[in-house]
């Protein structure tokens, strides 16, 4: 019987084959797909432009800052996508969007604007009879296959999203040898960037709707709560435990991210009966909020909250209720309350700088106090039975700058050298 010299090798290349294949054969269907919806796409940007931007211009049925307004930089969009299926076309896609992303600045224009565009096109639609008349007979045209221009208007933003996918996979199947890696990476996170604004901007909208619907359920305007960089969390019934023995009271709370909200229901004989009163904003700045009972599975829960002049105890039978609420507060305080550490740097307390009496006062030697204060640190000392280390006089100096006390070092003498003369500065001896 005769077996294959290395079979395991061989096997081993043809499964990195097939594995190479398979790449190939995903990053050639993903590039394709690319380039048919992008034909799509830029055909979609040129019927806006062509039946409704030029054609509105040239018969002055808006004005100007109107058009501006509706349709935003969606002209320099289509010059901008109209070069880059030029190049997906010929199959450069690595090049393409490295020379598409600079010019991303023009979608920001377009999704930063694409509500407000939204807005002003409800309000001419709903007051302007000849734009409304323009407006149906050109989407009643065989080239917009039934698309309105609401749908037409969010087709760049939904674009930025389907290329975050599109170039993704493609630079997942292709190999980081290929030229074209580096520059489908780049482009991935540019267009990642952009993708992330249009979310931000979708949540701000949201937010914003939110908080002008509360708005309108309250009576007055005595209570704001419109304001900047405030989010709308969650709102709902529950019952204020008083702090005397009296009944509790059903009220309804409207949480933010700086302030919770009590109101109550106004009088049923009031022709706005679903609308609400607001009683008090208590702030979340200085606000602690626990958890009475409801810990186990009970039914419902009481939770506490401490602000600076007033004292809450909110009830709810509730359990999963109750529960959610004090997770929407436990987390919207701490956001208000980030744990920052500051690290102050002190300096030790033997390394505290000495002062030195030189020879000469007009004179100072940074270099010989820096060696005196590490001479001042260290203990020289040697331990007999029964003797002390002397102590020098102070004329004893080591270096050829006079010191005070801390400058010397402290050595054992005998008995015949401590009774003569000090030795020149150059024959001192400095234990180590």
């Amino acid at each position: 019987m005769s077996f294959s010299p290395c079979p395991k090798d061989a096997f081993g290349c043809l499964n990195i084959q097939e594995q190479r294949d398979r790449w190939e054969r995903k990053r050639s269907r993903v590039a394709r797909e690319l380039v048919q919806t992008e034909q799509r796409y830029c055909e979609q940007l040129q019927l806006v432009n062509m039946y409704f931007v030029e054609i509105l211009k040239a018969k002055g049925t808006l004005r100007q800052h109107i058009i501006e307004s509706i349709f935003s930089s969606i002209k320099s969009i289509h010059s901008v996508n109209q070069s880059l299926l030029v190049h997906l076309e010929n199959g450069y896609f690595g090049r393409g969007f490295e020379q598409f992303c600079p010019q991303l600045h023009f979608y920001n224009t377009y999704v930063n604007n694409i509500y407000n565009a939204r807005k002003v096109l409800a309000v001419q639609l709903k007051k302007n009879k000849a734009f409304r008349r323009f407006k149906a007979l050109q989407e009643a045209r065989p080239d917009f296959r039934n698309c309105q221009l609401e749908e037409l208007l969010s087709l760049p933003s939904q674009r930025i999203q389907q290329y975050k996918h599109f170039l993704k996979d493609m630079a997942e199947n292709t190999s980081p040898d290929c030229p074209e890696f580096q520059q489908l990476s780049r482009a991935v996170g540019e267009i990642g960037e952009v993708s992330q604004r249009i979310e931000h901007n979708a949540r701000s909208h949201q937010n914003h709707l939110q908080l002008c619907r509360v708005q309108k359920l309250l009576k007055g305007r005595k209570t704001k709560v419109l304001a900047p960089g405030r989010w709308y969390i969650r709102e709902g019934w529950l019952r204020t435990v008083p702090p005397k023995g009296t009944e509790a009271m059903p009220k309804m709370f409207f949480l933010f991210s700086d302030m919770l909200l009590q109101a109550k229901r106004r009088s049923p004989l009031d022709p706005g009966g679903s609308k609400f009163s607001g009683q008090h904003a208590y702030p979340l700045q200085d606000c602690t909020v626990d958890k009475v009972f409801g810990h186990t599975k009970s039914r419902g829960g009481l939770l506490s909250l401490t602000f600076p002049r007033a004292k809450l105890l909110l009830m709810s039978s509730d359990q999963e209720d109750i529960n959610d609420w004090h997770q929407s507060l436990a987390s919207a305080i701490g956001k208000l309350h980030p744990k920052n550490t500051v690290v102050h740097k002190r300096e030790e307390p033997g390394r505290r700088p000495l002062c030195l009496v030189t020879a000469d006062p007009q004179q100072h030697d940074p270099a010989a106090e820096s060696t005196s204060g590490r001479k001042r640190n260290m203990v020289n000392c040697e331990t007999d039975n029964g003797a002390q280390t002397p102590t020098t006089t102070a004329g004893t100096t080591t270096g050829t700058t006079g010191a005070g006390p801390a400058g010397p070092k402290r050595m054992k003498l005998s008995d015949g050298q401590a009774a003569s003369s000090p030795e020149p500065a150059s024959s001192s001896c400095v234990i180590l």
